[in-house]
């Protein structure tokens, strides 16, 4: 799985969107080591100016490799309730989302991929304040997500494995858009409110 971020000093074009995305196609053929590649493409403006959701994403979750360090010019994160809604309390629009994909046809696969991230990510964000700090590491994430809600601890397992190994699996699928996503949602909802409309 690899994931790269493109931050532009403009916003991108339609034609930089389509050349990222015939890149990642090429990168995920070309190398038997990667499965799954995914490339975001934003401006700087806009991170700067959502610091709660791309800044926190850029600055904690991000390693820079080329160019200047845009995390000089964010905050200084804390993981607080706030930070948690504005990242991911927004899961209650994706199981509905999933499912209509599903309906529609789109790969079961690169579903089950992009419905466990986030159920796992927004889950882990959901007790990052207790805990006290963040992981990008979805394995690690559901353990310590399982410490404070354990009567999700095997789903979660088996979520985060997906979404570090996908499979074509159209039950694990409905287990996270049906089960899984909505208890997380619902808990989100209770404990940090609903994420601000972008």
């Amino acid at each position: 799985d690899l994931d790269l971020m493109v931050v532009l000093r403009e916003p991108a074009t339609d034609a930089g969107r389509e050349a990222v995305r015939r890149l990642e196609t090429a990168l995920d053929g070309a190398f038997g080591q990667v499965d799954g590649v995914g490339v975001l493409v934003e401006d700087a403006a806009a991170i700067l100016a959502d610091p709660h959701d791309g800044g926190f994403f850029t600055a904690c979750l991000c390693t820079p490799l080329l160019g200047s360090d845009l995390a000089d010019r964010l905050p200084a994160y804390r993981p607080t309730s706030l930070l948690a809604r504005e990242t991911n309390g927004d899961l209650y629009l994706f199981p509905e989302r999933w499912r209509a994909a599903a309906d529609r046809g789109e790969e079961v696969r690169a579903l089950v991929r992009r419905a466990a991230r986030k159920t796992v990510r927004s889950a882990f964000t959901l007790v990052m304040p207790a805990w006290g700090g963040w992981t990008s590491d979805l394995e690690r994430s559901a353990r310590i997500v399982g410490r404070y809600h354990p009567e999700w601890a095997d789903d979660l397992r088996r979520t985060a494995a997906a979404a570090l190994d996908p499979v074509p699996d159209p039950g694990l699928l409905r287990m996270v858009t049906d089960g899984l996503a909505p208890r997380v949602a619902a808990q989100y909802r209770r404990v940090h409110g609903v994420k601000a409309p972008r």
